[in-house]
């Protein structure tokens, strides 16, 4: 009688434990809308190029002149695209040229917001960008703060270009727990 008592009370508090468990891992779905301000010209460049083909070299081709160009960023990131909007995050991360017969990146960055509801979190984006393309789907791949263990997408749009500095609209679907 005494071992049958145990057992209930060992399935009772299995099942108290799981159901807690359960509420804790119900996957929340977060959209963002922000604007990353990529600046490579001018006194004070976002984004700089560490490596890629010697300058000198000219080509017909431009798009095969820049493959293999690699740049690093600290993009700010505004709530509208005006440089002079509040300041939510910072894009930190690397891209490459990544294509000989478009303009094409390889993107490696981290979105970390500095104030508002996400201050302190991050999501990482991790694939390719097709830049003349109107609107380009890219990968979300992990994340911290409220943002762990986040997955999905966002969808990226030039707002504006004046030579190659650019400000992109970014609509950010997130998954996590």
């Amino acid at each position: 009688m005494a071992m049958n008592s145990k057992l209930l009370l060992l399935f009772v508090l299995a099942v108290v434990f799981s159901c807690r468990s359960t509420d804790a891992l119900k996957v929340k779905a977060t959209r963002i809308q922000f604007y990353m301000h990529d600046v490579i010209s001018g006194p004070n460049p976002t984004a700089v190029r560490v490596a890629g083909p010697d300058n000198s070299t000219t080509s017909p081709n431009a798009t095969a002149a820049m493959f293999g160009s690699i740049y690093m960023m600290d993009n700010p990131l505004t709530v509208t695209p005006s440089p002079n909007s509040t300041v939510v995050g910072r894009a930190q991360g690397i891209y490459g040229m990544s294509s000989q017969n478009e303009f094409s990146l390889l993107m490696s960055l981290t979105v970390g917001f500095i104030s508002g509801p996400y201050n302190g979190s991050t999501f990482s984006v991790l694939g390719r960008n097709p830049i003349m393309s109107d609107v380009r789907e890219m990968p979300v791949v992990g994340g911290t703060g409220i943002f762990r263990l986040a997955r999905g997408y966002c969808l990226a749009k030039t707002h504006s270009m004046a030579g190659f500095d650019a400000i992109i609209g970014y609509n950010v679907t997130l998954l996590h727990y």
